[in-house]
């Protein structure tokens, strides 16, 4: 299923779907102005780049790229385990602290 697709079984159930745009793209996006124009889409990427780095953290840091780990409760651990760690250190980005023996 393409974007495009999606864009449109969305919008036959009268979804407003929140996909990124890409204008760049040969035959041009599957969004058009009926979406990307209003502040909630703006707010909604914004958002979503938000849950995004959380899952890039992940991958690099957190190792859950390729786990090592075998059953699903056991990966389902890991992975909880990592965003909690992604939240603590956007929450200690947050609030400005330096841990003990952390240099800025």
């Amino acid at each position: 299923m393409t974007t495009r697709d999606f864009v449109n079984d969305c919008r036959t159930r009268n979804v407003i779907p929140h996909v990124a745009r890409n204008a760049d793209r040969h035959g041009g996006s599957a969004i058009d102005g009926r979406t990307s124009r209003h502040a909630g889409y703006r707010i909604s990427q914004i958002i979503r780049k938000r849950i995004e780095e959380h899952f890039g953290w992940g991958k690099t840091v957190g190792r859950i790229r390729q786990t090592v780990y075998r059953g699903i409760r056991r990966v389902d651990q890991h992975f909880k385990l990592t965003m909690v760690a992604s939240n603590r250190t956007r929450m200690v980005r947050m609030a400005g602290v330096v841990p003990q023996g952390a240099t800025r």
